[in-house]
């Protein structure tokens, strides 16, 4: 009798291992497939948006396309078009520029 519960305790044991074992193979998975391409994703648009200078064409997230005129810490002001309207918003705003979408263009390719 007393082999019998050593026997399953110690199969309790070793499921418990497996278990723990499941977990953490699907938190790495987890965290290679979303958490680290996302981080990747943020700082990249970061930099762009650190690296935005004078004349760089741009496109909010609301669609909007112009050509940058002024630069502050955390806004932009940019013209649209050829009737030279101007818009100042934050730099959160900003989704890509021109060069960004030109290279992933090529990648696609």
């Amino acid at each position: 009798m007393t082999l019998f519960l050593e026997s399953t305790a110690t199969m309790a044991g070793s499921g418990g291992m497996s278990m723990l074992l499941m977990v953490i193979i699907m938190f790495a998975v987890f965290y290679f497939f979303v958490i680290r391409p996302e981080n990747k994703k943020k700082k990249k648009t970061e930099e762009m948006r650190n690296s935005l200078s004078l004349g760089d064409e741009i496109i909010t997230i609301g669609g909007m396309i112009g050509k940058i005129v002024q630069i502050t810490d955390d806004t932009i002001t940019f013209e649209t078009g050829e009737d030279r309207v101007r818009i100042q918003t934050k730099k959160w705003a900003i989704s890509t520029t021109a060069k960004m979408e030109a290279e992933e263009a090529k990648k696609s390719k």
